[in-house]
């Protein structure tokens, strides 16, 4: 089911619809990693983690295949997208974000409700939630050059390296302020909604992680209030994890990776795969990082078929 079989009428409704009692979702942020298909499997044990996790809306990243000749600064996506067939297996409504800009990379959004026509930059979705009307919008940034492996000293692509927060900022401004212009710009189409949420892989960590507490017990190199989620704090949003999970140094929740030694001095495991939700009355009843089963998981799914855990919270407005 594709968004593109919605009359009219319905997609006026959508915008129009009035908001009624307590609504509660849950909704998720899944780099799916090709669904499979970079390791040429198929879609079936990305159906099992999305039906294990039972989300009603998903924001989907890496649809699609890394290029053959996929490279730290240069790296399209090839093939095509699993969207459709993994929703097709859920019994869920989808649609395919095939816009090219920099806010995307083989994106898409997946619901157990109907979908509207997406804004004007391809980044956001109206769903109608038995009446109800709520936006779904989901980014895929940029991931090089890539802050935490400049100030650590590890070689990803041409850029720096760097050592302070200040240029830390800095270098995430320019990498992702552009794609973070184009979602802002795309969300005056949710003006008036009940909810919005934003889903996606950042390729950036979270201010709420890279704290003063978690950079004096090693957690990280020092501290840095990250912008491109900062945008989002500012703007009312809420990091749904980090609601139900205050405690950076407590409970660190590593979405990159669940592949290789968390000791690798070649990598550095961080928080980059956020699910921001923003409502009048709005509140986190829980929220997980759902992998493989392990100490970094909330809910752990075998096989684990992606190189990101993904991010899964139930909340109500």
């Amino acid at each position: 089911m594709t968004h593109a079989a919605i009359p009219l009428a319905l997609a006026t409704a959508l915008l129009a619809a009035p908001v009624g009692a307590e609504t509660t979702l849950r909704i998720m942020s899944y780099n799916i990693w090709g669904g499979g298909g970079n390791e040429g499997k198929g879609i079936e044990e990305t159906v099992a983690v999305i039906r294990a996790a039972n989300p009603d809306i998903i924001g989907i990243q890496e649809t699609m295949l890394e290029g053959e000749d996929c490279t730290a600064d240069h790296c399209p996506p090839q093939g095509t997208s699993v969207a459709k067939a993994i929703a097709e297996a859920l019994g869920y409504h989808y649609h395919d974000q095939t816009q090219e800009n920099v806010a995307l990379w083989a994106n898409a959004v997946i619901s157990r409700y109907p979908i509207g026509p997406a804004s004007a930059h391809d980044l956001g979705v109206p769903i109608d939630v038995n009446g109800t009307t709520v936006w779904a919008f989901n980014i895929h940034h940029d991931d090089e050059p890539y802050q935490p492996y400049q100030l650590l000293g590890i070689e990803y692509g041409p850029a720096p390296f760097i050592k302070t927060e200040a240029e830390a900022q800095d270098w995430a401004n320019r990498t992702r302020g552009p794609a973070m212009d184009l979602l802002f710009a795309d969300m005056a189409a949710a003006d008036g909604a009940a909810a919005v949420f934003v889903f996606g892989d950042f390729n950036e960590p979270s201010g709420l992680d890279w704290t003063e507490a978690a950079a004096a017990v090693g957690q990280q190199p020092v501290k840095v209030d990250w912008p491109t989620t900062g945008r989002l704090l500012a703007a009312g949003f809420v990091d749904t994890y980090r609601a139900a999970n205050p405690d950076p140094v407590a409970k660190p929740a590593y979405t990159w990776t669940p592949q290789g030694d968390e000791a690798d001095p070649e990598d550095h495991h961080d928080r980059i795969d956020f699910a921001f939700a923003r409502a009048p009355g709005l509140v986190v009843k829980d929220a997980a990082i759902v992998g493989e089963t392990g100490p970094r998981s909330d809910l752990g799914v075998d096989p684990w078929p992606s190189d990101h855990r993904a991010t899964l919270a139930e909340v109500s407005f």
